[in-house]
């Protein structure tokens, strides 16, 4: 009886399967925070310039408009 239920759970491979999904998912998010960690210098330098040409833009806008 015992042996049975042991050879049972050594053929099952449902658990495998699983913990396969698992370590799929662990690397795919290791690997997307990376990336991001990466990029992330980059982006900031990008909004830093798109900021500042908006408030420059805003300025002039400000400053012309109420002149007469």
């Amino acid at each position: 009886m015992l042996s049975r239920i042991f050879v049972k759970f050594v053929k099952d491979e449902s658990g495998a399967t699983a913990i396969e999904y698992g370590l799929i998912a662990a690397l795919v998010s290791v690997a997307a925070i990376a990336a991001l960690t990466s990029l992330g210098g980059s982006l900031t330098n990008i909004f830093t310039v798109v900021d500042n040409a908006l408030t420059t833009a805003a300025t002039s806008a400000a400053s012309s408009s109420t002149s007469p």
